[in-house]
């Protein structure tokens, strides 16, 4: 058996709405959409207007910067509206599916002739290439680029995380053509990182590298297993793919169609039946999350809807879609309420990493967490508290100060090029200073790229 990789820093929030093993077809849903917003660094360039007859794989709009990156349709039917924002920023392209599954059709290479050319040139026609993400900064992955491995994460850590076992189950013959597509795209390996002490089929996808993880969240953060696996090092490219997209990329290798469907998980404390739902990718929210399957909150109050897990999720209305990279939808309590004197109760209903309240001696319960900060943001406290819940190889609390300066030379030596801000999510939570400490790697992010891109 491979060596164990045991991670002692981190921390396992238990959040209550765990998802039942139970899939929901919720594959009948009328409205899809591409988003642009998904896609860090992307400038849109649309390809269709409104009334346009498209089907799965057309392509919707591309990158200005790399024409050859383009977006495409989850599904057939026709364009129904061009969403913009302020300064007409285009928000979304929606298709209202006619219900025919049509996908265009695309000529499968022979995997054993075929050349890197080959199978890029594939996934780029397929509107595939934009599950590749490229660290480090963590945008679409360059074409041109040869990284020196590619990574693939089988776990979620995350609160209320889906089980991808689970979730994959019948997918083992796409999830090895996906293996055997990524190693095409690098002279290195495709590494795969499984939890430690589980048994599915992800253990059986035998044609990658296989490492296994214990420990705390975010164990299963993929730049967590890339650091502890093969770090990044300045010059070094390293490409990751999510697991549930590597199948999506096998089954185009296996068929010659798009076939965009995913298995997402609806939980979170504010869900009635916290289970998963069998969508196609780009799925309107209203589609699988239902009124009646949100738990009502104290009167005056609301519900937050989360594209994504509880600490880097973003917030969706019912009216808008899925995230392009989101496994999960998460329902909290809004924080829009105050306590009088709150600090001196017991507190045996409240999370607190710090022993304030009795909860402590309750290590396995499970909370209602909200979004309420608990306090409002003062200066950065040098407590040692982050270096606790980042199991990388890095100082977080400077390398987050030297972003909020925008020193380049600082990031480069305390490690910029090894994070996204997703690894820095647990601070964000533990701070007694209410620091936005992924923002502040966003922001770092964005200077390397405009200063040294």
């Amino acid at each position: 058996m491979s060596k164990i990789i045991k991670l002692n820093r981190g921390l396992d929030i238990h959040l209550q709405g765990e998802p039942a093993a139970k899939i929901i077809d919720a594959t009948g849903s009328d409205t899809f959409a591409v988003s642009p917003p998904d896609f860090d660094g992307v400038v849109p360039k649309l390809l269709v207007r409104e009334g346009d007859v498209v089907k799965a794989g057309s392509p919707l709009l591309f990158d200005k910067n790399r024409q050859q990156v383009i977006f495409a349709s989850p599904v057939s039917g026709t364009v129904t509206e061009i969403r913009r924002g302020e300064k007409r920023k285009l928000l979304s392209v929606v298709v209202t599916s006619d219900g025919r599954g049509e996908s265009l059709e695309f000529k499968i290479p022979s995997m054993a002739s075929a050349s890197r050319e080959d199978v890029a040139g594939m996934l780029l026609s397929a509107g595939m290439w934009p599950m590749i993400i490229q660290r480090p900064y963590g945008r679409i992955a360059d074409p041109a680029a040869k990284p020196k491995a590619i990574f693939v994460s089988g776990f979620d850590s995350a609160p209320c995380a889906p089980d991808m076992n689970f979730v994959l189950s019948g997918e083992l013959d796409n999830l090895r053509k996906g293996v055997e597509v990524l190693k095409k795209l690098t002279d290195g390996k495709v590494h795969l990182g499984l939890r430690a002490g589980t048994e599915g089929v992800l253990n059986r996808v035998d044609n990658a590298e296989q490492h296994f993880f214990k420990g705390p969240h975010p164990a299963g953060n993929v730049g967590v297993q890339i650091a502890h696996v093969d770090p990044i090092r300045k010059g070094d490219v390293v490409w990751t793919v999510d697991v549930q997209n590597l199948a999506i990329i096998g089954r185009l290798f296996n068929t010659g169609r798009v076939d965009m469907t995913k298995i997402v998980c609806m939980s979170g404390p504010h869900v009635v039946r916290p289970q998963y739902y069998k969508i196609i990718g780009g799925a309107q929210v209203k589609s699988f999350v239902m009124n009646s399957n949100i738990k009502p909150v104290a009167e005056g109050h609301s519900a937050r809807i989360v594209s994504g897990n509880a600490l880097t999720g973003g917030i969706v209305s019912r009216e808008e879609f899925i995230g392009f990279y989101s496994n999960q939808i998460t329902v909290l309590a809004e924080g829009d309420h105050y306590e009088l004197l709150g600090w001196i109760a017991p507190g045996l209903d409240k999370m607190s990493v710090s022993k304030t309240f009795m909860s402590w001696i309750c290590p396995r319960k499970k909370y209602n967490i909200d979004t309420n900060l608990h306090g409002g943001h003062r200066a950065i406290v040098v407590t040692g508290l982050w270096e606790k819940y980042v199991p990388m190889d890095i100082l977080p609390m400077y390398l987050v100060k030297a972003c909020m300066a925008g020193n380049i030379d600082k990031m480069e030596a305390l490690g910029i090029y090894e994070v996204l801000p997703e690894d820095m999510a647990l601070c964000d939570f533990v701070d007694p200073s209410k620091t936005e400490v992924q923002e502040a790697i966003a922001q770092g992010i964005n200077l390397m790229i405009k200063e040294l891109s």
